[in-house]
């Protein structure tokens, strides 16, 4: 009863019984939204069969292959160094291990990058994985721009608060909210197991709010306005992706293309018509038709904090853009070459792949997993975020 506070949930003077379907209309019901768990199972499983039949046929008719980086030579010692103590071995257990096991210094730090980079996935897998979240962001985001063109409130975002809560269930819009939160759910558990990324914990924190928000927006019916912050948030994802699927294939021009219009989609519909469109009509314009209450502010709270993530991500992508910019000055003019130099900011794997031991050309040399220095080191950093 506690939780369930009308007080809180909802306008003054509505209750729960007023939001009880009827023959002449249905309203959300928050027991709706348990059907989520099976379809996010079955999301997976989808996900499992197309990575298998359908992506992974792709990336081999384009050449890309399954091979991993260089296996490390066996040693028990220095496994037991990184499998129990560091993967990154300073400079005084270096001369430590030299001395035990009669290396030279530069030998051990090889093994070592080796035995880092053994443990990230193939370009294949990474393919497949991109191609799957590729398909479903493209599915998703056509489905919800036919939805919502049929819809007054993508017109006049004023029609998301008229006659509120008293807005009936449509099919269509149903479908749509239990999809997304159960493709969200199948991320949340499935992040754990996919390719980990540095911003892990950002990506984590990203799809804890998304859920908040779809099921709060769900319960108090707010699902009107629910359906345009999603569907302006999955507008440049399939974008991101297609680059990502460009770079592991060494399609560079067509990489390049991609990940400018990413970039251009992503900063105007986040930095730009979500403040001054969404956040503008759930702040000002419900403000001024229904008034404020206390499960609104919860709402807005969980808005702005996905706007902060939004910047968060602008300024990542800005700033590859401006490295980018500044490299092909000094080089070919190619305004979106990136060098290995600029890894450690943009790589997506949770370790930074390891640069050549001293004497090697970075610029020359092939990185893991078979993506040259130019192609693809603009992508993969800005590329893990897959909101």
């Amino acid at each position: 009863a506690w939780f369930w506070n009308e007080r809180f949930w909802l306008p003054h003077n509505v209750t729960w019984a007023d939001l009880k379907n009827t023959e002449e209309a249905t309203f959300p019901q928050a027991e709706d939204l348990y059907l989520a768990f099976p379809l996010a199972f079955c999301i997976f499983m989808v996900r499992l069969i197309f990575e298998r039949f359908v992506a992974k046929p792709c990336a081999i008719a384009l050449n890309i292959q399954a091979n991993g980086p260089q296996i490390a030579p066996p040693n028990a010692i220095l496994e037991k160094v990184f499998t129990a103590i560091t993967k990154h071995p300073d400079e005084k257990r270096l001369e430590g291990l030299s001395k035990q096991l009669d290396w030279d210094v530069r030998s051990i730090q090889r093994w070592f990058r080796q035995r880092r980079n053994q443990e990230k996935p193939s370009t294949l897998t990474r393919f497949c994985e991109s191609m799957w979240r590729f398909s479903f962001y493209l599915y998703v985001f056509t489905y919800g721009v036919r939805f919502l063109k049929k819809t007054p409130w993508l017109w006049n975002t004023r029609h998301c608060w008229y006659n509120y809560p008293y807005q009936p269930l449509t099919t269509d819009l149903h479908y749509y909210y239990i999809l997304e939160l159960s493709f969200y759910w199948s991320l949340m558990f499935s992040q754990f197991t996919d390719i980990k990324r540095k911003d892990f914990g950002i990506m984590f924190l990203h799809h804890l709010v998304c859920i908040f928000l779809i099921t709060f927006s769900y319960v108090n019916n707010m699902a009107r306005v629910g359906t345009l912050v999603l569907c302006l948030h999955d507008s440049a994802d399939a974008l991101l992706e297609a680059a990502k699927m460009a770079n592991y294939a060494k399609f560079q021009k067509m990489c390049d293309l991609l990940f400018v219009m990413f970039a251009v989609v992503f900063i105007t519909t986040r930095l730009g018509i979500f403040p001054l469109w969404v956040l503008n009509t759930t702040l000002f314009e419900s403000w001024e038709i229904v008034g404020p209450y206390p499960s609104w502010w919860v709402f807005n709270l969980l808005l702005l904090l996905i706007q902060g993530l939004n910047c968060f991500w602008s300024y990542l992508i800005v700033k590859i853009a401006c490295k980018a910019v500044s490299r092909g000055k000094a080089g070919k003019w190619n305004p979106l070459h990136v060098s290995k130099d600029d890894r450690s900011d943009i790589e997506s794997s949770s370790d930074e792949e390891d640069s050549e031991p001293p004497g090697k050309n970075p610029h020359t040399a092939t990185t893991t997993n078979g993506t040259s220095g130019t192609n693809g080191y603009l992508l993969t950093g800005s590329c893990s975020m897959d909101d």
